[in-house]
């Protein structure tokens, strides 16, 4: 499922994991997508849930993760995105992530499977969280 391609030592095709980082902050989402970036994934960036939407349903490009803030602004919060994932695009991984107490219990409660990262977040985890969910 993963699209970009680069060539290593042995001239084989190795995948780049494609990774949409979903973030109303703007400082927040240039970290992580930065962060992500230097750890080798291939990041495209949305800044809120209705942006994610538009290009999960109409870009050719295809992505593993979708790592997405649950309280943003627009008619698409992190948790409908995920639902919309979930029966559209269920090959792509889910990760959610909140820094309000309210907003990441009830993500808890309906996040089922996915996982839940709560802000203030370690870049490393964040990483490493990825990493596990593109072996799978």
């Amino acid at each position: 499922m993963m699209n970009a391609e680069t060539v290593d030592e042995d001239s084989r095709r190795t995948p780049i994991p494609t990774v949409m980082v979903v973030e109303d902050e703007v400082l927040i989402r240039v970290i992580i997508a930065e962060y992500l970036r230097d750890c080798g994934f291939l990041v495209v960036e949305a800044s809120n849930g209705d942006q994610a939407l538009s290009l999960l349903a109409h870009a050719d490009k295809e992505f593993d993760i979708v790592f997405t803030d649950v309280h943003m602004p627009g008619s698409t919060n992190g948790l409908q995105l995920a639902q919309w994932i979930e029966r559209e695009r269920p090959e792509i991984e889910v990760i959610l992530t909140s820094g309000l107490a309210r907003k990441a219990d009830a993500a808890k409660d309906l996040c089922g499977h996915r996982q839940l990262v709560e802000k203030p977040y370690d870049l490393s985890d964040v990483e490493q969280r990825i990493r596990r969910l593109l072996k799978r």
